[in-house]
């Protein structure tokens, strides 16, 4: 396995390590905890180690509790049920939700990679911090269905769970701050940042790109962008794309800020490993990247909301792509594909 190049932030970090809020977490090399190490082709991230030091329990009791069942209201839903690694922490194949008593939300479920740099999260905006975003779907009626107050009395009955936290966080009894801050322990640990693409940006063994590849890249600078801007391919904003005339369904941002001017408009996802998480669009409408790319070239419907770079100044709504634009940019954005995130056992449920 190749030695991902990182950026380890040495200055400081020895020391949190062994003086944070966790007095008896064993201290061990920063490249053991995932996500300790900051991608060199990475912009700074909005959540730095220092707000949640990484070590190596912290990080296993994150990833314990975003794999119990118990975080819902009935014991059969866990935030890995609808976060699949394999499709990069999405629910495969899935185009909305699905949650306790086999109720179906109404949005698919976004991909969980690289939450360290980002400052919104959700299709709405609904959280803009990652320690808070977990409450969303426990608390969700058609998601989870619980409450913070009821998980945390069924972690404090657990003798294992009083255990690690109490290792982790030195204190007890286990309180909400504590469960959403080993949480984010693990999901700011899901960084992607080892496929093909990276290879090749960081002059690495394995990141020839084909021709076909590298003309798929120039027209994702020239056509997808700002919109899927940085190495980390969203700009993380808030745009109409539009999929919608109107917007009775789901009004996106607006259901937020309450803003006329917000509506139709959603979080434009990152591109990376986009070929694994499928359906796509916030509701899952789309089943393949040629629909998606189908929908930008002849599909794109007009509303007052309507993003203006789908606006061009002559020729119909959309981009205009021909046949091998569509096949040069599918086969770049394989090249976002990252193996090594989509099959760490360290992410797993059973590591």
């Amino acid at each position: 396995m190749k030695r991902t190049q990182t950026v380890l932030l040495a200055a400081g970090l020895a020391a949190l390590l062994a003086a944070g809020c966790q007095p008896d977490a064993a201290v061990v090399p920063l490249e053991t905890v995932p996500g300790s190490g900051l991608p060199t082709n990475f912009p700074a991230p909005v959540y730095g180690l220092d707000q949640n030091p990484p070590t190596k329990v912290g990080f296993e009791l994150g990833r314990k509790l975003f794999y119990d069942p118990r975080l819902s209201r009935d014991g059969s839903t866990s935030c890995g049920s609808c976060h699949q690694q394999f499709a990069a922490f999405t629910h495969a194949g899935h185009p909305v939700s699905h949650g306790i008593d086999g109720l179906l939300g109404t949005r698919n479920s976004p991909a969980l990679q690289n939450l360290r740099w980002q400052r919104d999260f959700l299709w709405d905006g609904g959280s803009n911090h990652i320690e808070t975003m977990p409450a969303a779907p426990i608390t969700s009626p058609v998601e989870m269905g619980e409450t913070l107050e009821n998980v945390v009395r069924k972690l404090n009955a657990d003798p294992e769970y009083q255990r690690h936290f109490e290792q982790v966080f030195g204190s007890k009894p286990i309180d909400s701050y504590q469960l959403l801050k080993a949480l984010a322990q693990f999901t700011a640990a899901l960084t992607s940042a080892n496929s093909r693409y990276d290879h090749y940006v960081r002059h690495e063994s394995g990141g020839t790109l084909s021709a076909a590849e590298l003309r798929g890249l120039t027209l994702l600078t020239q056509k997808c962008t700002p919109c899927h801007s940085t190495e980390l391919f969203t700009d993380n904003s808030f745009r109409n794309n539009g999929l919608d005339a109107t917007f009775a369904a789901d009004s996106g941002r607006a259901h937020i800020t309450q803003r006329p001017t917000d509506r139709g408009k959603f979080k434009v996802p990152s591109l990376r490993n986009v070929a694994r998480t499928a359906p796509y669009m916030h509701d899952g409408r789309f089943q393949t990247l040629e629909q998606v790319l189908d929908h930008y070239a002849h599909g794109v419907v007009a509303s007052p909301t309507l993003d203006p770079l789908l606006k061009p100044a002559t020729g119909p709504l959309g981009l205009a792509l021909s046949s091998q634009q569509k096949g040069d940019l599918i086969a770049f954005l394989n090249t976002l594909t990252d193996e090594q995130f989509l099959t760490d056992k360290r992410l797993s449920e059973r590591p």
